[in-house]
């Protein structure tokens, strides 16, 4: 952890790795990178080609994209904690959305909108993509931590992992893949000419655009053109559907298939990864195949398919390419921010860039391409992303457009610091810790003591779940404040 002033010095250090996890991410709000947004009708100027640095007072900041990188830890954390007694707000089992099947596209929009504007002006290529290939390694080591194994969770209050077996990917190392990838197309992809016109404009960021199509023409082909065959995996459980443990067959043998067991998702994952290292829980353990309380977890049916136990990556490699392309709207958002006049000027062209894609992901389903989280769907992702959009545009009117901070100050603050919000909260590094120190029983813990007691003053499980979880979301917020106004601020 390290203690700096918000401010970074401007083109020739890319301040933070750019993930909407953390302020930490990316520390781009800073206006002293890019012109001033301040007041009405504020403008950001066509860019140019002096390599001076803007310098502005420190306390211009773009307030809204902390707000909203907030408000998506602070989703996080809900949907997490509170999914299991609220599964309506879990993510979907497999086709469809839900509430937390729009977080993670948050975070990666995020990412994009501070990618394009810390790379606004890079007067060193070749130090920027050492810069930016380093932070990605380091953001992938430290999902590999968190996510990969090592510790064991909130129910088994161990640690340590079998390397053979670690999971290789997650959220922090899809963020990572994500960042790499827009962080070096905006490097390296972008026109050095002056927007002066809407023709220069696309003219600027065209082979961008292309890059991102060809991403999703690879992704369509893959999906639907690959032929996945009989694939099989060890079952750990004994007596499971009556077969016994050790290798169980998963028959296939199709083309095109986006069901659970048969996807192109999974073959790839299967084949560079292994099964060892993948998500060994799967959310299509929430089906009505492979649960009796579906959308929740629960005992398997009688007649439950082999591949209930089958291991399954929502983060797995083929899923990530078009995640990037999620990046890639958020750019666009960033260079509509930094290329245009005033604000009713941006909000316009949010609107118009945001509308389209809610449209055309909807379209698409209706054509036979489902909204499916774990693999990535390009449906999925223009619904997601356009959502995404939307709420930036109004947090945006709320915040820097109309000056009404008072109510998501606890957000701005949670995104100035996100980083180390998720670590603790969201990857619940501090409730495995406080949960370490018990009296007598492992059950009479800080943690778990106080949500019960939550539960019997609402008389409700459920309730007291989703009290608790609030009060875990105030508390962090306000830990965000105080390292806020200590000047302490995360970073990779």
């Amino acid at each position: 952890m390290k203690k700096q002033q918000p401010n970074p010095t401007g083109d020739s250090e890319i301040t933070s790795t750019a993930i909407t996890v953390a302020r930490d991410e990316l520390q781009e709000p800073l206006l002293s990178n890019y012109p001033p947004l301040t007041g009405y009708g504020g403008e950001i100027a066509p860019s140019n080609s002096s390599d001076e640095p803007v310098t502005l007072p420190r306390s211009q900041r773009l307030l809204s994209l902390d707000v909203f990188r907030g408000l998506t830890v602070a989703l996080m954390i809900l949907v997490d904690d509170a999914g299991g007694a609220f599964p309506s707000i879990n993510h979907s089992p497999w086709f469809g959305v839900t509430l937390a099947d729009f977080v993670m596209p948050a975070f990666l929009f995020g990412v994009g909108v501070s990618i394009s504007l810390v790379f606004k002006k890079v007067p060193s290529k070749p130090t920027a993509t050492k810069k930016v290939i380093l932070r990605t390694l380091k953001l992938f080591l430290l999902g590999l931590l968190l996510q990969g194994g090592y510790f064991h969770g909130r129910d088994n209050l161990t640690y340590g992992v079998d390397v053979s077996k670690m999971r290789l990917l997650g959220v922090l190392q899809r963020i990572s893949i994500g960042y790499l990838v827009a962080s070096l197309s905006e490097i390296w992809l972008v026109d050095n000419v002056i927007v002066d016109s809407s023709m220069s404009f696309v003219k600027k960021y065209n082979i961008q655009w292309i890059l991102a199509c060809m991403l999703c023409t690879l992704y369509m082909c893959l999906l639907y053109g690959l032929y996945v065959p009989n694939w099989q995996f060890e079952a750990s459980s004994i007596n499971v559907f009556g077969y016994g443990s050790g290798a169980q067959i998963v028959a296939c043998g199709v083309r095109g298939s986006l069901e659970p067991p048969c996807n192109a998702v999974g073959l790839i994952d299967r084949l560079f990864l292994g099964e060892h290292h993948l998500y060994q829980h799967p959310v299509y353990k929430r089906t009505k195949q492979c649960s009796v309380n579906s959308p929740d977890y629960g005992p398997l049916p009688a007649d439950a398919p082999r591949w209930c136990l089958a291991p399954f990556d929502p983060e797995g490699i083929l899923s990530s390419l078009m995640a990037a392309v999620t990046c890639f709207f958020g750019l666009h958002f960033g260079h509509i921010l930094i290329h245009y006049k005033d604000h009713m000027q941006r909000l316009l062209l949010w609107s118009l860039s945001s509308f389209p894609l809610l449209i055309i992901g909807y379209m698409m389903e209706l054509l036979g391409i489902p909204l499916c989280k774990p693999l990535y769907t390009l449906s999925y992702m223009c619904i997601t992303a356009g959502a995404s959009g939307m709420l930036l545009t109004i947090i945006f009117y709320v915040v820097d457009v109309k000056n009404f901070r008072r109510l998501t100050v606890l957000f701005q603050w949670m995104g100035m610091n996100a980083l180390i919000i998720f670590a603790l909260a969201a990857s619940e590094l501090c409730p495995i810790v406080l949960q370490g120190f018990y009296w007598r029983s492992p059950k009479n813990n800080l943690v778990d003591g106080t949500k019960s007691l939550l539960q019997a003053m609402l008389h409700s499980e459920r309730w007291g779940t989703l009290a608790f979880v609030i009060l875990e979301i105030l508390f962090w917020g306000l830990v965000a404040g105080f390292l806020h106004m200590k000047s302490i601020y995360v970073k990779l």
